[in-house]
């Protein structure tokens, strides 16, 4: 099957927004449990004497859940050649049961590579947001992709 998006296929300054997850406290807990232990990701009475004021996600449940929402709303349709990595992360609000997010995804910068042709570089800005546009994460991203037309020249 052909992917549906190419490199040409994502234009500077382009904000779109995707999906949604809702967060429960069980999977919060769940999560924690399994990959970040931390008290205030773990119990409402340890999150609330926390930093964060109660229960939490932890961050990286975030950044889980941000790729999940990334995967279903383009990435898995997409002629992707992988990432050569993350260059920003930020945490910017903690996450509580019974938040919406939605991604929001802008397209920074697309340039062909010089050594590979057959390849684009997108730097994304990848953002959960809450129902009052509030982003919770903030995410820059390279990902290279597959370009439709190798042979052609970009301006």
């Amino acid at each position: 099957m052909l992917p549906d998006f190419f490199f040409e296929d994502f234009v500077p300054g382009e904000v779109k927004t995707f999906g949604s997850h809702t967060v429960t406290e069980e999977e919060i807990v769940a999560f924690a449990r399994e990959f970040d232990p931390q008290p205030m990701h773990l119990d409402a009475a340890a999150g609330a004497a926390s930093i964060l004021g109660g229960l939490a996600a932890s961050g990286w449940h975030t950044c889980a859940i941000m790729m999940r929402l990334i995967c279903d709303s383009f990435l898995l349709r997409t002629a992707s050649m992988g990432s050569p990595g993350i260059t920003e992360n930020s945490w910017l609000a903690p996450v509580r049961p019974g938040d919406t997010l939605t991604l929001r995804r802008t397209v920074i910068e697309a340039r062909t590579s010089k050594s590979r042709p057959e390849m684009g570089l997108v730097t994304f800005r990848f953002e959960l947001v809450r129902p009052d546009k509030a982003a919770v994460i903030n995410q820059v991203a390279i990902v290279m992709i597959e370009r439709r037309n190798p042979g052609a020249r970009l301006a």
